[in-house]
């Protein structure tokens, strides 16, 4: 081809596109917004995102950095929920007190609860974790864990910083703390201000507890992968008060079946560059934004609504609005939807019912069409008799009385029958010679 001809047909070739031109890592800043700090991920947010794995919305909104809180806020939607200053100075306290005089109080539960090779002394190692940035402190704390586990004794990590990859971009954990054990064993202490009574505690705060919990394990275990001698324990110490008081108290809690479901859902989590670059052209959730604008990026990226999400999303009250305005069926719950089947909003469930669509042949259709017969039929069957409704009730001709006679109601009489004798009436006694009245107008009044 001639130098011409190439030269033309360069020109004529589309320019790469805004998506492929640039880095992920700036395209998340640009979704989040040039001037927005990234709003970083806890275990909590971790928890909640595998236990949905199918919502894009929620995990391009967490990949990205987007603080859901304040864009709740800014479309309207607020989530009205949260945690009070109360619980968290109360957490802080007892975590201190946990703490204090070098984890000596840590140290002596755990070892009671899991043992070792030797007791912890007062020469418990107690590594500096600082440094500058998320991704500074999570080296520094990789590289103290490989430290202690080379020294072979026992070492404490004050909230380390790890590092896990989630939908294709890192996300910064900080366990309570991290436990070095001498064989080279890893243990994750979840310090929670919650009682345990009698030694239990309430199932569904132990059970999140667990799955955050599993979250730092993954998370340990990326770390024990590159270094010699060291494995992480699938069992965690879980530090709450005891009874009423803030004593210290520990149970160990097997996380083994909560890593396994969070590993799994993690896995599935659809990477975010491929969410983004089905986004539009210049689509961002920067707050300074409008609200238009803000909900058309968010109607954007399709949600998986359930309600499930209200206890641990900030921004299903938003999703939820718009699933009802939508007559999504989503909205009644994952049960119900996997039900369903092929039918996706409630007016289609409604015809579907009343016979105006759907196929016969169709199993859910005829089971809804079967379930509106029975509604109907028992619509029509006639109301109960009851106080104020239809007739009453026949009443029932006195009989005998059922049990044994009264024997002073009941004499023979002339005829060979049974007549009743009224009983005598009381005689007048005399009162005692201490209460007799005196004589005269006591007397007459006794009398009478």
């Amino acid at each position: 081809m001639p130098p011409a001809r190439q030269s033309a047909a360069r020109q004529s070739e589309p320019p790469p596109t805004r998506t492929r031109a640039t880095t992920l890592r700036q395209r998340l800043s640009e979704l989040r917004g040039p001037s927005v700090a990234p709003h970083p991920l806890d275990a909590r947010a971790l928890a909640a995102l595998a236990a949905n794995p199918g919502c894009k919305r929620r995990a391009l909104l967490d990949g990205a950095g987007v603080d859901k809180g304040v864009l709740a806020t800014a479309l309207g939607s607020p989530a009205p929920f949260g945690q009070s200053q109360f619980a968290f100075m109360r957490g802080n306290a007892f975590e201190a007190k946990v703490k204090a005089d070098g984890g000596a109080e840590l140290l002596r539960l755990l070892y009671e609860r899991l043992g070792g090779s030797f007791a912890p002394g007062p020469d418990v190692a107690t590594p500096d974790l600082s440094a500058a940035g998320p991704e500074g402190r999570a080296a520094r704390t990789a590289l103290a864990l490989r430290e202690a586990t080379a020294a072979g004794g026992w070492a404490l990590l004050d909230h380390p910083m790890l590092a896990l990859e989630v939908a294709g971009s890192p996300a910064y954990l900080e366990p309570d703390a991290v436990v070095v054990h001498p064989d080279g064993r890893w243990t994750v202490v979840e310090i929670k201000s919650f009682p345990m009574i009698d030694a239990s505690a309430d199932a569904s705060k132990v059970g999140a507890a667990a799955r955050q919990a599993a979250v730092y394990v993954l998370a340990l275990e990326r770390v024990a992968a590159v270094t010699e001698g060291a494995h992480v324990a699938q069992r965690v110490l879980l530090v709450c008060p005891k009874d009423f008081s803030n004593l210290p108290t520990a149970s160990v809690v097997d996380v083994r079946k909560q890593r396994a479901v969070t590993r799994r859902q993690l896995t599935r989590l659809t990477r975010i560059e491929d969410i983004a670059a089905e986004l539009p052209e210049g689509t961002t959730f920067d707050p300074a934004c409008s609200s238009e604008e803000l909900d058309a990026a968010v109607a954007a990226v399709p949600p998986a609504y359930a309600p499930e999400c209200l206890a641990a999303c900030e921004l299903a009250f938003h999703c939820r609005a718009k699933s009802r305005a939508e007559g999504a069926v989503e909205a009644l719950g994952r049960g119900v939807r996997g039900e369903l089947g092929g039918l996706t909003t409630v007016a289609g469930v409604l015809a579907a019912a009343a016979g105006k669509e759907g196929d016969p042949a169709d199993p859910t259709v005829a089971a809804l069409r079967r379930a509106a017969a029975l509604r109907a039929e028992a619509l029509r069957a006639p109301p109960s008799c009851g106080p104020g409704r239809g007739k009453p009730p026949p009443s029932r001709a006195p009989g005998p009385r059922k049990g044994r006679p009264r024997v002073a109601d009941h004499h023979p009489g002339p005829a060979g029958g049974r007549r009743h004798r009224p009983r005598p009436a009381a005689r007048h006694r005399p009162p005692p010679p201490s209460h007799r009245p005196a004589a005269g107008a006591g007397a007459a009044d006794h009398r009478r």
